[in-house]
């Protein structure tokens, strides 16, 4: 039973990254209307400047959060600005297109600066756990996992809390709309991307905390947050959140109780994808 209880633990930790992630992606495409195919390396980014601070000036990569999600939101900004604003009323094959090209430029990049090995931080906290009754958490996964849920819940009162976020709201049900009551349509589009590419920027920081950082690093997570918003619906942010539980304690449970469970977890994502287009294509066809 503790070894039951203790996988769940780890998977609900792991959670919160996969949610952190994939609500900047949600936020990309329930706002603007562009799947980034991209998302994962402004992850990688933010692993990086994490790996930099810490191995170059001796920052804490914690405390480089802030930094990496300032640099981040200006690459997105930037981005945006040069690419994505020229594609937004283009066929959706143009915008795959583009983000994914933009995704490969930036993973390139990083495997000419920095090679192709991993990188991993050593903190003085890296090895340390707390005991709460049976179970052990590890300090680094704790920290992840509670900084995610602060910003998630930051995001959601920034949806839900202030006039940007509805200004967003608006212009996701109906830009012509938004426009013509005299929203700032662009300006919504850019302040949305921007924080959906900075939300990975910190996601890349916590993953470098808690395991390493590589110019590949951002391509698992990307396709585990394209997992979890097609479970939870394209630009349902509120379905992230119990869709990353769900793929978090999934993979977890696989890992612990499946015989080579640890190659095996990495498909998880892709039976969730499968699964979720057969419910929905078979509750259609029941209409």
């Amino acid at each position: 039973m503790d070894l039951f209880l203790q996988t769940l633990l780890n998977g609900l930790l792991q959670s919160g990254v996969y949610a952190l992630v994939a609500a900047g992606l949600a936020l990309a495409v329930g706002v603007v209307g562009i799947v980034n195919f991209a998302h994962g390396e402004y992850l990688m980014i933010g692993a990086f400047i994490a790996y930099g601070m810490s191995a170059v000036l001796g920052v804490d990569p914690l405390i480089s959060v802030t930094v990496a999600a300032l640099a981040v939101f200006a690459a997105g900004a930037l981005t945006y600005r040069v690419a994505i604003r020229h594609v937004l009323v283009a066929p959706e094959l143009n915008q795959m297109l583009l983000t994914f090209g933009i995704g490969i430029v930036l993973q390139n990049l990083a495997l000419l600066l920095f090679g192709a090995n991993t990188r991993t931080l050593s903190t003085g906290y890296q090895g340390s756990s707390l005991a709460v009754g049976p179970l052990t958490v590890g300090g680094p996964k704790l920290v992840a996992f509670l900084l995610a849920a602060a910003l998630l819940g930051g995001l959601y009162t920034l949806l839900y809390r202030s006039s940007l976020g509805q200004q967003m709201r608006a212009v996701a049900q109906n830009r012509r709309g938004a426009a013509l009551i005299g929203l700032n349509v662009d300006r919504v589009y850019l302040i949305a991307f921007s924080v959906a590419c900075a939300l990975s920027g910190v996601a890349g920081v916590l993953v470098a905390t808690t395991l390493f950082a590589s110019p590949t690093v951002g391509l698992v997570f990307s396709l585990k947050a394209f997992a979890i918003i097609v479970m939870a619906g394209l630009g349902n942010l509120t379905g992230v959140l119990w869709a990353s539980v769900l793929l978090g304690v999934t993979e977890a449970l696989v890992q612990t109780y499946v015989p080579g469970g640890g190659g095996w977890s990495d498909a998880v994502f892709f039976l969730m994808i499968f699964a979720a287009l057969v419910g929905r294509s078979l509750r259609g066809a029941a209409r």
